[in-house]
């Protein structure tokens, strides 16, 4: 693993996604277009999002944060990726790497402090039509987001300050494309059972409290759906809710895969994969799920690329 630095690290190696020289080109391809796709999808989405007024209301506000986080969450791992496989060079430096292991924590706890904040919001929008607009004012809608970013903010800060205590030796290889924490607490030479008992503890938390929530206001949803009588009442929830749950799903399924496969398996090829589907694939796929499942989104992107073709 190399020679042991009790002084400073002053870089790491990351492994990435695969050694082959003949896979480069094709990686590079493959995850800029990925990378771009992303960055684009969700631009479009705020643009819409932002010129239409008929859009402006709590569920496109969060939609739209939620378009800004997951381009913040592809643009914290993949970039660096690229510039490793173009240069053929696997150091990331140590400050970059816990740089990077912040910002990726920051990024994916506020895509979950936002899914819940949307079922939330689906929930008084199905639930409670007539007060709708004045629980779901716009003053809460901001107390919602800034009490998610402060929260997400210290919890990730306190990962980070407890990392820094851990030693490392000399460049120390984590087998991923990016520098997570776990994989961090696999290849320390340090005690990190303390690092580890506040990682299950807080993912716990930080996880358990969204997803009672998001049950609890689908359980809510489901039964004033079952009172209905009305099929065109019962499709629109449908509708409506059809986007979220869809990136609900595909959220937790793949975050739930990250951190089942890196302590179930030691397969670091697996583990990559699932990483892979959950800070890359699913900010991209985040706007294409929200733009073909809604109408009024469609018909913003329509005008919003009619006032665009119109400009001289």
């Amino acid at each position: 693993m190399g020679r042991e630095n009790d002084s400073e690290i002053t870089e790491f190696l990351i492994s990435g996604l695969s050694e082959d020289p003949e896979l480069q080109p094709i990686l590079f391809g493959l995850f800029l277009s990925m990378y771009l796709v992303t960055v684009l999808g969700n631009l479009i989405i705020i643009l819409a999002n932002s010129s239409d007024s008929h859009l402006h209301t709590p569920m496109y506000f969060f939609l739209c944060n939620l378009s800004f986080i997951d381009i913040c969450l592809s643009s914290t791992t993949v970039p660096k990726m690229l510039t490793n496989i173009q240069a053929q060079n696997k150091e990331i430096s140590y400050r970059g790497c816990l740089t990077q292991v912040y910002f990726l924590m920051i990024f994916a706890g506020m895509d979950n402090f936002l899914l819940t904040v949307m079922a939330f919001d689906q929930f008084v929008a199905i639930c409670h039509p007539l007060n709708c607009m004045v629980i779901m004012n716009p003053c809460l809608c901001g107390l919602l987001v800034l009490m998610s970013w402060f929260i997400i903010f210290w919890v990730s800060l306190l990962h980070l300050l407890v990392l820094t205590h851990l030693k490392f030796y000399t460049a120390t290889q984590v087998f991923h494309y990016v520098c997570d924490l776990p994989h961090l607490l696999q290849v320390t030479h340090s005690d990190a059972h303390i690092n580890n008992i506040i990682l299950y503890i807080l993912t716990a938390l930080l996880a358990v409290f969204p997803v009672i929530g998001i049950l609890f206001s689908y359980f809510q949803i489901i039964t004033t759906l079952m009172r209905m009588s009305s099929t065109l009442g019962k499709y629109k929830i449908f509708s409506t809710c059809g986007s979220h749950i869809c990136v609900v799903s595909l959220f937790y399924g793949t975050g739930l895969g990250v951190y089942l496969s890196s302590t179930l398996t030691h397969s670091s090829q697996k583990n990559m994969i699932v990483s892979v589907m959950y800070t890359v694939v699913t900010p991209m796929l985040n706007p294409f799920i929200h733009s073909l499942r809604n109408k009024d989104v469609k018909r913003a992107l329509g005008r919003l690329l009619s006032q665009a073709l119109s400009c001289p």
